[in-house]
């Protein structure tokens, strides 16, 4: 994983199960790997991990069992799919429509790549929403 100095690390990590939950890579109930595991595989600080866990764990994403490990909770999915559009939504979007106004680009022209880009990926706009 590459990082960058946008963003602590320990919340791109979080980005990084957001992105495995997403995927359908992790699932309600599954064991996530341990902190050792994680921060070995990123080659981070287990520390580091270990923030990420508890952040997320404070979220409602992962639950602890003693002396088990970290699980992913019911829900997360849903939970994680609200951050991600209220991300979009409050820090992405501002920034499109900056560069659209900058750029002359209208919705229409949007909606038509869109709708190109959906058909690509075999989905529909309606799938997407």
């Amino acid at each position: 994983m590459q990082f960058n100095n946008s963003k602590a690390i320990y919340l791109q990590i979080a980005d990084h199960v957001y992105a495995s939950v997403l995927s359908g890579d992790w699932k309600p109930g599954d064991r996530v790997p341990s902190v050792r595991d994680l921060a070995e595989s990123l080659e981070v600080n287990p520390n580091t991990v270990m923030r990420t866990f508890s952040f997320l764990q404070d979220q409602g994403i992962l639950y602890n069992q003693r002396g088990i490990g970290f699980f992913l909770a019911e829900g997360a999915y849903e939970k994680i799919r609200a951050l991600e559009r209220e991300e979009v939504f409050s820090r992405m979007l501002p920034v499109l429509f900056a560069a659209m106004a900058r750029l002359d680009i209208s919705i229409g022209d949007v909606g038509e790549r869109w709708e190109a880009f959906a058909a690509r990926k075999g989905g529909s706009r309606e799938n997407e929403q």
